[in-house]
């Protein structure tokens, strides 16, 4: 379990010009915790062996399913095309490695939902091979923006950062003047970004300028928390190599949740992004760092996302680290590749322990929006350590939106929707930095997401309602329209009879 403590980063020397008084803004709220980051960071990426099988989703990503290409007995190779995008907000799915499909079929993945959904399921055959070998395109930079962004969209690449919307869909942006790349992870254990950051600054910063002249910005501001001092040295090594004006890396003090879009925004630029609002509205478009090398390869070598590094850390794994994943690897695989379980009692976790989501069983697979799989011995705060709320503020005091958690909390539990709108609660990022806080132990984000999930419930019945109704009025409009007409064509032809009969008395 993390500790409640402050923790104390040791000053090191600023290898760049950054200026964290003069450059940085303060955000509100956010709290200090360990982070445990050191538990994989002292071992290099490890690349793992190819899995027996891999079920890989048809739907990773926001927006509309994609739609099955393969039949069962189909062969595919590395890269192959296995599911279509069905729309612009929608993605390509590939093969992970080559092998055969054996199924499509309804499985359970890593989603809040706890919902099946369709996936294909290949048995790999252990070559690895590509159909096309991706090869470095000569001049990728001198290619048009469109065939750019067709190349983003045919690779399947999703936002990186949690959200998972299609990232050819929102570098559809306009009247953009800086490019943010979040690159602050700012959550406890995980460093895939910092290694990434690391080994392969080449590819970070190509995917960078990439995304700079497609969204045509004369400003990158690169968000990087002061607790990776390898990764800004890299960083900005490779900038000063390639003599880069445009890009700089700026330095922020280790606050949770400093990597949140908006919260990173307003300590970059001072900016303050409400809401309901998008930060292309203002200008401003984010992008993960990871996703910057993801439109790398995409654009500079034609291929497809189909792997990506995560971090497989947490007091209960033998050896934490961070692995190279083909998408679609069980997660049972991967924790027996880091050295299995230190204990049977466990929790495990997809993502941080502030924001993660936590599974029930290990035979789920890794999808594309996967940073880390998390396994900490269960130590869950027994139902008797709740204790009523004290109103004593602190909830409020570290809320990055400056919301009112308490008040929140209290309108949850009443079921009271008008209040909880009243209050924004649809305003929150579910950060968890109030739970941490709570002296109560009240599970505050567990009860601001069953309210949130209620609300839409109820909207989406009320929705419903309101069309029906819609429909029953335009039904009963039509056939008060019909009979009128029919009325109407009665007495014409009523009419016509009865002048006719008087035509022939004549």
């Amino acid at each position: 379990m993390l500790l409640k403590t402050h923790r104390q980063y040791p000053m090191h020397s600023k290898i760049i010009n950054f200026f964290t008084d003069k450059n940085t803004h303060q955000m509100p709220g956010g709290t200090h915790f360990d982070d445990y980051k050191s538990l994989s960071t002292d071992k290099k990426v490890a690349s793992l062996v190819i899995p027996p099988k891999l079920i890989i989703p048809i739907q990773q990503h926001i927006g509309h399913s994609a739609i099955p290409l393969v039949n069962i007995g189909d062969h595919v190779y590395k890269g192959d095309l296995i599911a279509k995008a069905s729309g612009k907000i929608s993605l390509n799915i590939h093969a992970s490695s080559s092998g055969e499909v054996v199924s499509i079929s309804q499985q359970y993945i890593p989603h809040y939902s706890e919902l099946a959904q369709t996936c294909i399921e290949i048995t790999t055959d252990g070559k690895d091979e590509w159909r096309n070998e991706p090869s470095l395109t000569p001049d990728y930079m001198q290619q048009p923006i469109d065939e750019m962004l067709n190349r983003i969209h045919a690779a399947g690449i999703t936002g990186l950062g949690g959200a998972s919307f299609p990232t050819h869909a929102k570098l559809d942006s306009t009247q953009v003047d800086t490019l943010i790349i979040n690159a602050a992870e700012c959550e406890p254990y995980i460093t895939c970004d910092d290694m990434l950051m690391r080994n392969c600054p080449c590819e970070m910063i190509g995917g960078i300028l990439i995304l700079v002249k497609i969204l045509r910005v004369k400003k990158c501001l690169i968000g990087i928390e002061d607790n990776k001092p390898e990764a800004i040295h890299s960083l900005q090594r490779y900038l000063n190599k390639i003599n880069n004006q445009c890009i700089k890396v700026i330095e922020i003090p280790t606050l949770y949740p400093s990597g949140g879009e908006r919260q990173l925004i307003k300590i970059l630029t001072g900016k303050s992004i409400p809401g309901k609002q998008l930060p292309s509205a203002h200008g401003i478009v984010c992008h993960n760092v990871y996703t910057a090398a993801t439109v790398f390869k995409a654009v500079a070598y034609n291929q497809p996302f189909v792997g990506r590094i995560i971090t497989v850390t947490g007091d209960a794994i033998k050896t934490p680290q961070n692995m190279l994943v083909l998408i679609g690897t069980p997660i049972e695989y991967i924790i027996k590749q880091a050295g299995g379980l230190l204990t049977k009692k466990s929790r495990l976790i997809m993502g941080g322990p502030m924001m993660g989501l936590l599974l029930k069983n290990d035979q789920l697979p890794v999808i594309k929006s996967t940073n880390c799989i998390l396994v900490e011995k269960d130590q869950l705060i027994p139902s008797n350590a709740i204790k009523p709320c004290i109103n004593c503020g602190a909830c409020v005091d570290v809320c990055p939106i400056k919301l009112l958690p308490n008040q929140l909390h209290k309108y949850a539990k009443a079921a009271h929707q008008t209040r909880l709108n009243f209050f924004n609660l649809f305003d929150c990022i579910e950060c968890g930095c109030c739970q941490w806080v709570c002296p109560s132990n009240i599970p505050l984000v567990q009860y601001f997401r069953y309210a949130k999930t209620e609300i839409r419930e109820k909207n989406q019945e009320k929705l419903k309602s309101d069309n029906a109704r819609i429909r029953h009025n335009n039904r009963i409009d039509r056939l008060e329209l019909e009979k009128k007409e029919r009325k109407e064509r009665h007495d014409r032809k009523k009419l016509g009879l009865k002048k006719k009969q008087e035509t022939s008395e004549c």
